[in-house]
């Protein structure tokens, strides 16, 4: 027996039945959804397998830039990964996908390309990233079990998470009959001095929502808003932890847990009449990659079913895995990620409303949330 297979042997051993416990486990019994055709039910365990020997003879190494405003907020999804495959290590930098994909561009042109895989907000980076010959082809096992909506046809990037952003409130401090859903709820005078949000020129998928809102609810919708003196925050996060620790009654334009913990002193609402913001959060390998397999096997293993239920927050990218909480599919309530992904391919459009909102809300005050700094992070 040569030494690469003594030695995948033996970190398979070590890994029978493990997935890392942070990984939320309260699934909810909704029907799954209609794919409409076959679907893929889990990836092959031989695939996974194979990938898990090759990584290992590549020496075991991953970097992937994941967007978001948590700091270091990926890292149960790191230890779940390093559980399932001893010997692979990881290092999963979290960021704002706008500096990230900015990052990426950089270290490109400068030729050393730090990440090997990137999953981020910014949809548009990854049609341009495409065309440029930037991304490596590759379809997990899951493939079929996509939602076609969320996949490049190409195989060049893949949802991996979907995320939808609407209300959050504090259960102790409004009941939930009272709680704001819809835009014209948060101008309650009751909800004075008890709101916080996020500042829509800081993250594409909140400046969509405020479109909405004007589009919807007039122009003068956000100045009427802005009597309610609010409480302004940089990143979804710490706008939600406000809410959940009761510093603030409720907010809007952030993301929530379909299942709350039972613990939890917030509740996530989508609106009754509104429309509201959701996409899928778009992932991919890049060519430069200096870990193809090790990105390979990762892409597989977080597409597996198994783990797209283990890691379940709102809807899930595979069409054979119930939605928790309850909650219909997407494409059953007021919102579309066509329009969210059409939103972000018109920079000039996404430009134009920044300003526009700084010179209503003022400047984003604030460090980065996720203390992330430089152009190369891992």
């Amino acid at each position: 027996m040569d030494e690469k297979r003594r030695k995948f042997l033996g970190y398979t051993g070590l890994a029978m039945g493990a997935l890392a416990s942070s990984f939320a486990s309260n699934i909810s019994a909704s029907p799954a959804r209609d794919g409409g055709g076959p679907v893929s039910t889990t990836v092959d365990p031989c695939a996974l397998d194979d990938l898990y020997a090759e990584a290992l003879d590549e020496g075991g190494r991953l970097v992937v830039y994941a967007g978001g405003d948590s700091p270091n907020g990926h890292e149960p999804l790191e230890n779940a990964y390093r559980a399932r495959f001893p010997g692979l290590d990881i290092r999963i930098v979290t960021d704002l996908s706008k500096y990230h994909d900015v990052r990426i561009d950089r270290q490109r042109a400068l030729g050393r390309l730090e990440c090997d895989v990137a999953h981020l907000q910014t949809l548009h980076d990854f049609d341009r990233w495409k065309s440029e010959g930037a991304l490596l082809p590759f379809k997990p096992s899951a493939w079929d079990a996509i939602e076609p909506s969320y996949k490049d046809p190409d195989g060049h990037f893949v949802a991996v998470d979907v995320f939808a952003f609407a209300n959050v409130f504090n259960i102790d401090a409004i009941a939930e009959q009272d709680a704001p859903r819809d835009a014209i709820d948060y101008l309650a005078p009751s909800l004075r001095n008890r709101l916080t949000l996020v500042y829509p020129h800081d993250d594409d998928a909140l400046l969509l929502h405020y479109a909405y809102l004007e589009e919807d609810h007039g122009q003068r919708y956000v100045k009427r808003l802005l009597e309610q003196n609010i409480k302004w925050r940089r990143g979804t996060e710490l706008a939600a932890a406000d809410v959940g620790a009761g510093r603030a009654a409720a907010t809007f334009g952030v993301a929530g847990p379909l299942q709350s913990p039972e613990n939890a002193r917030s509740r996530f609402l989508l609106p009754r009449n509104d429309r509201f913001v959701s996409w899928p959060q778009t992932g991919a390998i890049f060519a430069q990659a200096r870990h193809k397999a090790a990105a390979r096997l990762y892409m597989s293993w977080l597409l597996d079913k198994q783990v797209v239920i283990d890691r379940a927050f709102q809807w899930p990218p595979r069409m054979d895995v119930p939605v928790p909480g309850g909650y219909d599919p997407l494409d059953a309530y007021r919102t579309s990620h066509d329009d969210f992904r059409n939103f972000m391919s018109d920079r000039s459009l996404v430009e134009s409303l920044k300003r526009r909102f700084k010179r209503l809300i003022g400047p984003v005050r604030g460090p980065n949330p996720t203390g992330v700094h430089g152009l190369y992070v891992a």
